[in-house]
């Protein structure tokens, strides 16, 4: 089990809960979107490369955009580091709150126009991968170990050399629901659903930092220097 700590305050379970996020925005835009990620950035590049040499059923040009809209994004999440350098809590609390907009844009898309022509489906890909830029830059800036909540690489090679942690043990689980979960809803129910989930939980998010960011001599975590 995690237990508490007092470096990081209440950051953990916020960040685990954005990890299933990104498992759930990846199974959409993996399975719906023309097998391209908008969080994994690894995939994303080694699909290039499939498809530049030819690879049925992957697009170079989808792959690019999912590139472009991360880097935007994650230049975007620096600015917002840089104008909020002194309280974590506030930091992810604004940065929450500008991908939910960005995943209710979508949600909305993907409820009326659909996903399936190449206009919804690049702007999908667009403004999924930019949120999930951001979340990347910005988590990296609250410097919480072992949980990056979109590359498990590394953390799972931690996990296997180091044989213990349990943080990065719940990152892994925590990526995997959210995948699990994500397909599911697009398989078996539809693309609008999955992304409402992952806007109710950045909601969640978004509310629960907002409130738990008050002043709180307590809680170090929170005012931790990023």
């Amino acid at each position: 089990m995690l237990t508490p700590d007092p470096r990081h305050g209440p950051l953990v379970p916020m960040l685990l809960v954005l990890t299933v996020v990104t498992g759930l925005v990846d199974a959409v835009s993996y399975l719906e979107l023309g097998h391209v990620f908008v969080a994994n950035m690894t995939g994303n590049v080694v699909f290039l490369g499939f498809a530049l040499a030819g690879a049925a059923g992957l697009s170079a040009t989808a792959s690019l955009t999912a590139l472009g809209a991360f880097v935007l994004g994650a230049m975007a999440g620096g600015h917002l580091t840089e104008r909020l350098p002194g309280h974590r809590g506030h930091l992810l609390t604004a940065a929450v709150a500008v991908q939910a907009v960005l995943v209710a844009a979508s949600t909305v898309l993907a409820a009326v126009v659909g996903h399936t022509s190449d206009p919804a489906r690049y702007t999908l890909i667009g403004l999924l991968g930019f949120a999930m830029g951001g979340q990347n830059a910005v988590v990296r800036s609250l410097k919480v170990p072992d949980l990056t909540t979109t590359v498990l690489t590394m953390t799972i090679t931690a996990l296997a050399a180091d044989r213990a942690g349990p943080r990065r043990l719940a990152s892994a689980v925590w990526m995997f629901t959210g995948a699990l979960v994500g397909a599911l809803l697009v398989l078996h129910v539809n693309v609008p659903t999955a992304l409402a989930l992952a806007l109710a939980l950045l909601v969640a998010v978004a509310a629960l930092t907002h409130r738990a960011a008050r002043p709180r001599p307590d809680i170090p975590g929170w005012t931790q220097p990023v």
